[in-house]
């Protein structure tokens, strides 16, 4: 551990702070209907494809027609990349003349992008067309995190209105998120990663002849649109096999950096709108508070771990900390800070193989998964997991004072604590489910390139990532058969869905009743009470129902590496 290091993670963390107030006014505005400075260019767009739809942009939707019109969306962008994968053969620009995507691959990586996790059982550069990188998963892309993003204002406005039957329109909201946020934002970004020698061509891919003269096949194709989204979205789902460790999706130090900055910077702006929209921004701050505390704890200990390296590599003369798996041109600090982030913010990139972390440093993005990636999230997505430990909370903290719970002016009361709890508890059902099943079925465990704690780990973690909707995988797991594709789909769909229908619920429910001003018993929601307070009932429910599995992976495998410093 270096200053040096510290001096970059903090940096980090300061400039994502500092986009946190002027992109969560930008986009209060957008979702309010307000003018921005790209409304004279957009609304006329906006409007041409109300009417294309025949969407009624003045008409808000009941919150189970909100929830319904989610769900049919998703279906269709299901069989569109099903179909697009299973066609790929017959189907333009397709340079390298891909075959048919099987099956079972087809649906699970059509689940994982309807999703927003984008787990990848294939090789993009060696399987998938540029029609389908493009026209399948890039637009899913743009739409899974548009989703993710209009569920989570569709919640704040549960809480910022009062005696209202609806939470706003789905179709609305989706579209002015993907025209007014994303599309702009990515437009500069991909614009910006072509500068720093990210490949975006349509061109077949390159022959070239090494050194040694033999012949190399060079892959290249439209990658930095793909990218832009991929990060900004937090998708994660990556034009190459390799992801952010491949040079031509993360081609230098600063591409890598600002690539962290756009995993984090709409879901923390989030917390700004949340603030601005109950009409109280130190609300915002608070969540984001929350979330740095749990983000800072777990980039420590990632860091420490492995800066500092196990006895087992010591004894090898390997000093100076881990660095297998990793790539030279970022080193651990960077490789460290990329994890936590991704796995803190639902985005499936890796520019360092996470198998090869110490037990320790890998446990870290395993937490952050497994806690539903509520610090800061999946766009959208973080905030709605977070607001539910929030409910939670305030429950909790109004039973220890007894009186009914009240949060930004709404009492909590049986019908959201149970939505609340349903939501948290589905996603340990399917992780810790599927891999009990998975390290005792023959077929499953043949898959396993590792045995005892770490293949123990790989397992557990490809269950959490998929049902965590994060998409990174932990390495040594040949996830491409019948019953991993089957499987990793049903936790993608389930730790979407499954966490997605309670949430509206509880928008529905909070968006009906009064608003309720603050007395002299009300408890203060913007202060350090308040964070500790929604810290502790997280860590309090992480450790009732998900951490003790880590204890039969990621710490028997540090014990063991670090043997030497024991006895």
């Amino acid at each position: 551990m270096t200053v040096i290091g510290w001096i970059q993670i903090f940096l980090y963390c300061a400039i994502v702070v500092a986009l946190v107030k002027p992109l969560g006014w930008y986009m209060t505005r957008v979702f309010n209907g307000e003018s921005t400075f790209l409304s004279p260019v957009l609304r006329p767009v906006e409007a041409g494809l109300y009417r294309i739809g025949g969407v009624d942009a003045k008409r808000e939707q009941h919150w189970l027609t909100y929830t319904v019109a989610m769900l049919l969306f998703h279906v269709g962008g299901f069989l569109v990349i099903y179909g697009l994968m299973r066609l790929q053969a017959l189907l333009p620009f397709n340079p390298q003349d891909q075959s048919a995507v099987a099956p079972d691959l087809s649906f699970n990586t059509a689940i994982s992008f309807i999703t927003n996790t984008n787990w990848q059982n294939y090789g993009g550069e060696s399987t998938l067309s540029y029609l389908v990188q493009m026209l399948g998963l890039t637009h899913q892309n743009f739409l899974s995190a548009a989703t993710g993003i209009a569920l989570a204002v569709a919640l704040i406005r549960g809480f910022s209105r009062s005696s209202m039957r609806t939470i706003g329109n789905f179709w609305v909201d989706v579209t002015r998120c993907t025209l007014y946020v994303l599309l702009p934002i990515c437009m500069v970004y991909t614009l910006f990663l072509v500068w720093q020698g990210m490949p975006q061509t349509l061109g077949a891919y390159v022959d070239a002849t090494t050194l040694e003269g033999a012949k190399q096949t060079i892959a290249v194709g439209p990658v930095a649109s793909q990218v832009a989204i991929k990060m900004l979205g937090t998708n994660g789902g990556g034009f190459f096999n390799a992801n952010a460790a491949h040079p031509f999706e993360n081609p230098t130090a600063l591409s890598n950096f600002v690539q962290m900055l756009s995993i984090f910077v709409i879901g923390a702006a989030m917390t700004n709108v949340f603030g601005r929209m109950v009409g109280d921004q130190r609300q915002g701050w608070a969540i984001l508070g929350v979330m740095g505390v749990l983000f800072l704890a777990g980039v420590a200990i990632t860091y420490w771990a492995e800066a500092n390296g196990t006895s087992t590599l010591n004894a090898l003369g390997l000093t100076g900390g881990n660095m297998e798996g990793k790539e030279v041109r970022f080193g651990i600090v960077a490789s460290s800070l990329f994890a936590v982030v991704t796995t803190a913010a639902s985005c499936g990139a890796v520019n360092a193989m996470h198998d090869s972390f110490t037990a320790l440093g890998g446990m870290i993005p395993l937490i952050n998964m497994q806690l539903g990636e509520i610090i800061v999230g999946g766009v959208g997505a973080g905030l709605y997991g977070m607001l539910l430990f929030v409910v939670l909370a305030i429950f909790v903290a109004g039973l220890m004072v007894g009186r009914t719970p009240e949060y930004v002016g709404k009492k909590i009361e049986a019908r959201e604590v149970k939505m609340a709890m349903l939501a948290i508890l589905v996603l340990p059902l399917m992780y810790l489910g599927w891999t009990a099943v998975a390290v005792v079925f023959p077929p499953a465990v043949a898959s396993m390139a590792n045995a005892g704690p770490h293949g123990f780990t790989e397992v557990l973690y490809a269950f959490t990532s998929a049902t965590g909707n994060n998409g990174s995988a932990f390495g040594g797991l040949t996830g491409n058969t019948l019953f991993y594709n089957l499987t990793l789909a049903s936790s993608m769909f389930v730790g979407r869905f499954f966490m997605i229908v309670p949430a509206m619920a509880i928008a529905g429910s909070l968006a009906a009743k009064k608003s309720i001003p603050p007395s002299a018993g009300t408890l203060p929601t913007t202060g350090g009470l308040f964070v500790g307070l929604v810290v502790g009932v997280i860590l309090i429910i992480g450790g009732l129902t998900f951490f003790p599995a880590l204890a039969l992976g990621p710490i028997v495998e540090h014990l063991a590496d670090n043997a030497n410093n024991l006895f």
